[in-house]
């Protein structure tokens, strides 16, 4: 599908001078992910907890699945960017989408450097009304059913006074656990939960922040720690 696509979309974005990047991300995404989730075997649904925030988000989610990967771009969500661990350059056809649409590719294993790339986003983020997806987790080969949180997700909610809206993934794992690329059918519920407002947060209290949101992933997954 993205073989069929990136084409399409760099004959569109080229037409458009780029201006119709938001068009992109928001159409090819589930255009590209439901045709291979149809495939798969797999219902998708997509549960709306309360009304959507407008305005931009950082929107987080819970990574322990490679079909993480294509639930989060079937979302289809509104002026969304992603950000992509550096290695998925190395596929030509995400490096020229990913390039082409804006999305964000970060050195997991380099902390700083990770954290001064999301950085580097705050002005294009808000000057063209852009939200950012986030998995905290930063790989989906970790230990326990939600693994620990990164701090880039909470450092950008502080510095840009961004809402964070959890998303949770129920059932990625139980279908196609970790780095697994085969996948079997069955459901998975993709639930947009609350905004979850960062105005009063401050960076010394970070890690009980950190805690407060991760504590949340582990109620929705029924884990107790």
């Amino acid at each position: 599908m993205f073989a069929i696509s990136t084409p399409l979309i760099t004959i569109l974005l080229i037409l458009s001078f780029g201006k119709a990047t938001n068009f992109v991300v928001e159409n090819f995404g589930p255009f590209i992910a439901y045709p291979v989730l149809w495939t798969l075997g797999i219902n998708f649904n997509v549960i709306q907890h309360g009304e959507p925030v407008k305005g931009s988000v950082i929107y987080t989610i819970n990574h322990s699945s490679t079909l993480d990967l294509v639930t989060m771009i079937a979302l289809g969500l509104p002026h969304i960017r992603f950000v992509a661990k550096w290695e998925l350059q190395y596929n030509p056809l995400f490096f020229i989408v990913g390039h082409l649409t804006g999305q964000v590719f970060i050195q997991r294993k380099k902390s700083k450097k990770a954290v001064a790339k999301l950085q580097n986003t705050y002005d294009r983020l808000r000057r063209d009304d852009l939200s950012i997806m986030v998995a905290p987790e930063g790989s989906r080969k970790h230990p326990g059913v939600i693994g620990p949180f990164k701090k880039g997700a909470f450092h950008m909610a502080i510095d840009l006074g961004f809402p964070i809206v959890p998303i949770y993934f129920d059932g990625n794992q139980e279908l196609s656990l970790g780095g697994s690329l085969l996948s079997k059918s069955g459901t998975i519920n993709a639930h947009i939960h609350s905004p979850i407002y960062t105005s009063d947060w401050k960076k010394e209290t970070i890690d009980q922040h950190i805690a407060e949101v991760r504590q949340k992933y582990l109620q929705w997954a029924g884990v107790k720690e």
